[in-house]
């Protein structure tokens, strides 16, 4: 299922993890593991944020994708089911069945 991961990190723990080169690493080693078609870095609400677009596969990614950002960065996190316009116009064409 298409999911858009928000991560919106506290800044104490992210400034932590840049001194210690920590963050690009979780950054890196989460594109790794979940091959986004898309990812976005932003600041909101003060913080440091990323969106990511994946196809997750199996709920069970969810501790593996989460934990190192709220373990390291003590970051906040949602994942939301997401659609693309053909996945909108696919819904629609159903619903209108």
């Amino acid at each position: 299922m298409r999911t858009m991961l928000k991560v919106v990190m506290e800044v104490s723990a992210g400034n932590e993890a840049i001194k210690k080169g920590r963050l690009p690493e979780i950054i890196k080693a989460t594109v790794d593991k979940i091959k986004p078609e898309a990812t976005y870095f932003f600041a909101s609400e003060g913080c440091r944020t990323c969106l990511m677009v994946f196809d997750m596969k199996d709920p069970s990614q969810i501790p593996v994708i989460a934990e190192p950002f709220f373990m390291e960065l003590n970051a906040k996190l949602e994942f939301q089911p997401v659609m693309n316009v053909e996945d909108l116009q696919k819904g629609l064409a159903a619903a209108g069945k």
